[in-house]
Parts: structure tokens; sequence; C-alpha cells
């Protein structure tokens, strides 16, 4: 690819030392011509940095944090330094996932030919699961509080081939224009983790910026968190979906989706899972901490 775009890919490593190593070996069998990696090390246990700057020493820059301050402020850091070293695209990408030689080429090509663009995002498939989607971007709701993936736990049979637009790109994998963070800002802080790629897809949308799945481009993901949650996993990912909410709709919006999350979803839930009624409490202290606290508006760029 001649005169290809620069883009800086960030991954955030925490306590994930196994999983970051693996996902960099794919990295490094990438066909893209023009790719940079910064890895944020969020404050891991041992020195996990150091062994990561040893192992990929001529691949990676490495940027440690004192402590975990989360995806959202962990991949801010990434970004930031990213733009101050000129890219054309930042690519965030989980550290566990391993992904296809030719997936950067098909998301910038993509890019590329996509008028008023936010993100793009791959297909990205289970990674013990191979042939099994998790995600091609996502829709979500404001009235109810729900961000759902398009085709998690289908059958992948050719039945997602088109270049479709998606109300955000899943964040597991998800390549932004420079231009277009200019535009909209870093991700907000407060979540800390979920809901974060969600809630700055929806702001790009309120610039006219979309989002889009594009087909040719494949990952994998391992997903351990999202298939047996914990109960930070559950607390965050339910405090996050209510302050969304609340930061981005109305207060109309924002008493709808309370009372299907503590009246509809929550009863349903434990009715088809009546083994789980420890994911009770998370979800007690996610609803009480929005008796107690106020959405932040700060700045993000």
């Amino acid at each position: 690819m001649g005169n290809a775009p620069t883009v800086t890919i960030i991954i955030l490593n925490w306590n994930g030392l196994a999983d970051t190593r693996e996902c960099l070996h794919s990295l490094q069998a990438a066909s893209y011509a023009d790719m940079r990696v910064i890895v944020i090390d969020n404050g891991s246990k041992g020195d996990e940095a150091a062994t990561l700057e040893r192992e990929f020493s001529d691949f990676i820059d490495v940027l440690r944090l004192p402590e975990n301050l989360g995806f959202a402020a962990g991949a801010n850091t990434g970004i930031k330094r990213a733009l101050e070293s000129g890219t054309d695209f930042v690519l965030l990408l989980n550290n566990d996932t391993i992904v296809a030689p030719e997936f950067l080429d098909a998301l910038v090509d993509a890019a590329g030919n996509i008028d008023n663009l936010a993100a793009v995002c791959p297909r990205t498939h289970f990674y013990d699961r191979p042939r099994m989607i998790y995600s091609t971007g996502g829709e979500v709701s404001i009235w109810r509080g729900v961000a759902t993936q398009v085709g998690r736990g289908q059958d992948d049979h050719g039945q997602f081939e088109r270049l479709e637009r998606r109300g955000y790109a899943d964040g597991v994998c998800m390549l932004i224009p420079a231009e277009a963070l200019a535009a909209v800002g870093l991700l907000d802080e407060q979540y800390f983790a979920y809901w974060e790629e969600t809630d700055w897809c929806f702001r790009a949308a309120k610039r006219g910026l979309h989002c889009y799945y594009v087909p040719q481009s494949h990952i994998w993901h391992k997903a351990a968190r999202s298939q047996s949650p914990d109960a930070q996993f559950d607390y965050l990912y339910r405090r996050n979906a209510l302050l969304f909410v609340r930061k981005r709709g109305t207060m109309l919006q924002a008493v709808t989706a309370f009372l299907m999350h503590a009246f509809v979803y929550a009863p349903l839930y434990l009715i088809r899972n009546p083994k789980r009624l420890t994911r009770v409490v998370p979800a007690l202290r996610a609803l009480f901490w929005h008796t107690r606290n106020q959405p932040k508006e700060r700045p993000l760029n």
C-alpha cells in the first residue's frame, strides 16, 4: 500500500501479560504498512511492562500508569500520545484479542471511502468458538438504557457480509480518524470501564458522524469477562448504562431507563437465573450510586 495512512494502535494491559503477548504476536503478523503500537500498562502487579518492553522492544512503546485508572483514562493516555506524535487514525484494541493479518487493511480501506465517519469496527468472533459472532458493532436505546451487539451468539453463515451503519462501534476494536477525535473529544473518564465507547459514538452522532461495520475485517475475542461476569462488571455495567442515559438523554428518558432496569430487567434476569441471586447486590449498588452522585460534565479534549 503506497502512502498508507498512519495508524496508532492503543492496547491496555492490566495484569494480562499472557493475553497481551498473544495479541501482540498476532499484530506482528499483520500486513498493514504503517502502524505503530502503544501499550498502556494500567498499574499491573509485578513488572509486566518491563517484560513486554523486553520481548517486543522494536515493536511497541510502553506507557506506564501508576495505578489502574480504568479503560477510558488509560485509553485517553494513549490517544493523546498518538495525536501529539501525529497519526491519521487511532485503533483501540482489547488485549484479549487476536487479529487476522489483513484486518487493518480492510478497516483503513473502508474508512477511506466513508464520508462523515466516526469509527469503523470489524467482524469479531469468539476466540474459543471461532465461527460464532461476538459482535458486528451495536445499537443503543437511550430510552431503555440498553446497548445490544448485533449478531452476538449467532453462527456466522454469511448473514453479515455488507458494510452497514451501526449505532456504535464495539470498543473491543474500533478505528477512529484523528479528525473525529478532534471534533468529538476523548473518552469520558467518569465511566471508568464499560459504555465509554457507546457514549463516544453517541456524541459523534450528535455531530453528524457515524459508525460502520466492516465485514472484510476479522478478529477474535476471548471475552472471558462478558461470558462469566463478576460483581465488579455487574456493578460498573449497570451503573454506566444509567449514567449514559443521565448524561446524554432527557429527564423522561432517564426515569424510563431507571424503571426498566429496576422493575423489568432485574426481575426477568432473576426469574431466568434463580441460582445467581448474588448478582442482585452489585445491581443494587449501581442503582444506589445514582441517588448520591451526579454526572460530571468536564472538558474531554
